[in-house]
């Protein structure tokens, strides 16, 4: 087993730049996916040797000898499926270390009770971490680089109007990871149009003229901004 080997499954909206940090540090990743396009995006972006695989078959992950990785790193977009794979990991490999990446403090839980050595709820991660840059001196040019560096990735304010399906609802019972963007923080009218950040164990409504702030693909952003407006979510 080498040292800094990783077995790493999903290369969607997380998987492809958490696979691509670890190889700029180093490490041997072998990218395995169950989705055509990812599978080709994950080969075109250097990982040649990835697998194009259905991951709920016991037989196909024991060819792939994941005993041999020292951890096995668990990032599929589909939450479910990667809830079932680290299910299926943890009994057919209970000695390996599974790392599985969530994006939703609703599938944490879940994750943890599969079987999951560590989780790293990328929800508290992200939201903390831009929390402690801003607190910083240099926070202005930190955020900047955070976003530049980041071909298509910035933040967006987005006011929640009243015929909104957000209405009502508190930001715990929201699970933002279908729509690919991640809540940083709000604008709460209630708290006299104070700004806070949203970090786990702290629950905040949503009321009409509220301003959530989120971070994310452009794209994704302005097709969150037009969802909320809708009185009925479609996803």
């Amino acid at each position: 087993m080498f040292a800094k080997n990783i077995l790493l499954f999903g290369y969607g909206n997380h998987g492809k730049f958490i696979a691509q940090g670890l190889a700029k540090d180093g490490f041997s990743v072998k990218v395995v996916e169950s989705n055509q396009e990812y599978y080709r995006q994950a080969q075109e972006d250097g990982f040649q040797d990835a697998v194009h695989m259905d991951v709920t078959k016991d037989d196909a992950l024991k060819a792939l000898n994941p005993q041999d990785y020292v951890k096995l790193v668990c990032v599929m977009d589909d939450e479910h499926l990667n809830v079932f794979l680290t299910l299926s990991l943890h009994s057919l490999f209970n000695e390996s270390y599974i790392l599985s990446i969530s994006d939703s403090m609703h599938t944490t839980k879940k994750l943890k009770m599969a079987g999951a050595t560590k989780v790293i709820d990328l929800y508290e991660v992200s939201a903390n971490r831009i929390h402690n840059i801003l607190k910083r001196p240099v926070a202005t040019k930190l955020l900047e680089g955070f976003v530049l560096e980041r071909d298509g990735i910035g933040f967006k304010e987005m006011i929640i109007t009243e015929d909104s399906f957000l209405v009502g609802m508190t930001t715990d019972e929201i699970d933002f990871s279908p729509y690919g963007v991640l809540l940083v923080g709000m604008i709460d009218e209630e708290l006299g149009h104070a700004f806070v950040f949203i970090t786990a164990g702290i629950n905040h409504n949503l009321d009409c003229d509220d301003t959530i702030v989120c971070i994310g693909p452009r794209d994704k952003l302005e097709a969150f901004s037009e969802e909320i407006k809708k009185r009925e979510r479609s996803i």
